[in-house]
């Protein structure tokens, strides 16, 4: 495996441990990243850690401190950082299992890839994945890494498992002061039906593959015509602000809702008879070459 683990540890269940290991499962270098460049040197800058008074000071004078009061500070070494003993820096144990859509999606952070650390751990491995799979549960535990303590979710994913960081209650804003002011009051029913016949003519599997992120591919395309002209700068086409609806133009809701399935089916008609075209082309070359 080409990437490192970032933590090896014993996943537990009562009194199973299995040593396995954690990989992040997302990419950071899959976008571009920009540094602060001095303009007139073409030079990338640099940070300093000064202290008022002082200036700049070196790596080895700088500790972590806590402000208990306004301006006072008790301060902690890595070796009293490290001291801290917590079970859960080596062993990620389950502690709990839920229903695997029970968890709001706010709550999910990070993904992570588990992997069974040898051969030996693979069995004991298999058996927790399969069991969540055929429970449909997701286990629930909490694991310290890089310093904090997170609360996580295992689920089965493949021939793996997958683990979610979560946040903490206290990290979720409620949402009451965001909606408090929307209406309760039910859709019109007529206008519910056009709408879910709608999202019922757009639905299909979920496959990421199909999305793009046009930004970075836009962001990308800058960078190349920048070098292609040795530097220049490139003014990109003003485009105009939609204009906001005002009270002699709204938008019939109704129209609009039926505007946009009939243009949803026209669509699918579209694809439905391109991909018979295709077929029927796909027969008659198979009939040429038996003949």
């Amino acid at each position: 495996m080409a990437a490192r683990p970032i933590w090896k540890g014993q996943l537990r269940l009562s009194l199973v441990s299995i040593p396995v290991e954690l990989y992040s499962a997302t990419k950071s270098g899959a976008k571009p990243s920009f540094r602060q460049i001095h303009e007139p040197t073409g030079k990338p800058i640099h940070y300093q850690k000064v202290v008022e008074g002082v200036g700049p000071v070196d790596k080895d004078e700088i500790m972590r401190g806590f402000e208990y009061e306004k301006g006072d500070y008790v301060l902690l070494t890595d070796e009293e950082l490290d001291a801290v003993k917590l079970e859960t820096k080596r062993t990620l144990e389950l502690t709990q299992f839920v229903g695997a859509c029970e968890i709001d999606p706010i709550y999910f952070d990070k993904s992570y890839f588990v992997v069974p650390s040898d051969e030996l751990a693979e069995d004991a491995f298999r058996v927790i994945r399969d069991a969540l799979r055929q429970t449909e549960k997701v286990g629930l535990g909490q694991l310290a890494l890089r310093g904090k303590e997170y609360l996580v979710a295992i689920k089965p994913t493949g021939t793996g498992l997958l683990m979610e960081t979560l946040h903490y209650e206290a990290e979720i804003r409620k949402a009451d002061p965001y909606f408090s002011e929307i209406s309760d009051k039910k859709a019109e029913k007529d206008l519910l039906d056009v709408a879910t016949a709608l999202i019922e003519k757009k639905t299909a599997k979920f496959d990421a593959e199909v999305f793009r992120d046009h930004y970075q591919a836009a962001l990308r395309e800058l960078i190349e015509r920048k070098l292609k002209s040795k530097g220049r700068k490139i003014t990109a086409k003003e485009e105009e602000a939609p204009a906001r609806p005002s009270g002699e133009n709204v938008v019939d809701l109704m129209a609009a809702l039926k505007q946009s399935l009939e243009g949803s089916r026209g669509k699918a008609r579209t694809k439905s008879s391109s991909a018979s075209k295709s077929k029927s082309k796909a027969k008659a070359t198979t009939r040429k070459k038996a003949s």
